[in-house]
């Protein structure tokens, strides 16, 4: 599917943070990121209608996730030892970002799909979810 704008009622980060809740007391691995799948709407903007099938697919094939937890000690800047440059990308708590689904642990997280993934294993970040499909 061509990458076309969706109809959100909503914020969609805010219908996630909303949805998932207080993570308080939900720890993960220091170098783990708790990532929360962007689920499409049915209907883009212009009016289309998007096949339950298709919607389904984003809960297996999703790229899109919103970083919803970090662990205490993920590095996604690092520093090059041999030419002392920055690498990797700089993620903060509820950027949108790109995981690859297989490398990724699904699971459910207060009734919310998530993907728990290793820092360095973040591809990159977007700026809105819709933007890569």
């Amino acid at each position: 599917m061509p990458n076309v704008a969706m109809l959100h009622e909503k914020d969609p980060r805010q219908v996630i943070l909303d949805a998932i809740g207080d993570l308080s007391g939900f720890e993960i691995a220091q170098n783990e990121v708790l990532c929360a799948t962007y689920l499409r709407p049915e209907k883009t903007v212009g009016g289309i209608v998007i096949p339950r099938s298709n919607l389904n697919e984003d809960l297996y094939q999703s790229k899109a996730h919103l970083v919803v937890k970090i662990g205490s000690s993920c590095q996604f800047l690092r520093v090059s030892q041999k030419t002392g440059r920055t690498l990797g990308l700089e993620i903060n708590l509820y950027d949108w970002v790109i995981v690859r689904p297989s490398d990724t642990l699904a699971m459910e997280v207060n009734g919310v799909h998530c993907r728990l993934v290793y820092d360095d294993q973040i591809r990159a970040r977007i700026r809105h979810a819709e933007v890569v499909w």
